[in-house]
């Protein structure tokens, strides 16, 4: 086309046309692209937030119905959600769509109140495994790996998060004798835990 042709081609309202769809479709391409990646990020945080860190283990062999009940924390890596808290329990009883549902509740000493969270949580494999999901709020889940536990008495676990930086050290009770409990931060020492970090719940 030479070029008298093509500025008859524009005038005459073709090309302009054509550009509107031309605009049109590419808009509709990167909305569409923005959209699929949106969904592919969201996919890969809640994949990434079920995973498992590396050399962490979920126990074999898990009983549910011996799990239930309160634990008291008597160690922590900390986080927002828990900082300042002390006399911190969970407690775990039986959901009816064959979850578990979960109260997390801490004192407040700084405000003299006490705080509550009630989550909900799944296995993520079989339900002889210590791997869970728990969610506190919407559609957005979290690790729950039991790697250490008291097989004979269920009276101690130690349970992880989606990463290292999540340790929890759990007892049937307020206390936990002082051996068994630095072998297991000892434990959680070699898997690659930051034990130094730890903060040692005040239960009393």
């Amino acid at each position: 086309m030479n070029n008298s042709r093509l500025k008859t081609h524009f005038i005459s309202g073709q090309g302009k046309a054509s550009g509107n769809d031309l605009r049109s479709t590419y808009f509709a391409h990167i909305v569409k692209g923005v959209m699929l990646a949106g969904m592919a990020l969201v996919i890969l945080v809640l994949v990434a937030c079920v995973g498992k860190p590396a050399n962490v283990k979920p126990v074999e062999n898990f009983k549910v119905d011996r799990y239930l009940g309160t634990w008291y924390e008597i160690a922590r890596l900390d986080h927002s959600f828990e900082q300042g808290l002390t006399k911190v329990t969970a407690q775990y009883s039986l959901r009816k769509d064959g979850g578990l549902r979960v109260v997390n509740r801490g004192y407040l000493g700084e405000k003299n109140t006490w705080k509550e969270s009630i989550g909900k949580a799944y296995f993520v494999a079989g339900e002889d495994q210590g791997y869970l999901k728990v969610s506190f709020f919407g559609p957005f889940y979290g690790s729950y790996i039991i790697f250490e536990l008291d097989h004979e008495g269920y009276q101690y676990a130690m349970v992880s998060g989606p990463q290292k930086s999540f340790l929890w050290l759990l007892s049937r009770t307020p206390t936990l004798n002082e051996d068994t409990k630095n072998r297991l931060i000892a434990r959680a020492a070699e898997l690659g835990f930051d034990t130094s970090k730890l903060i040692h719940v005040d239960q009393q």
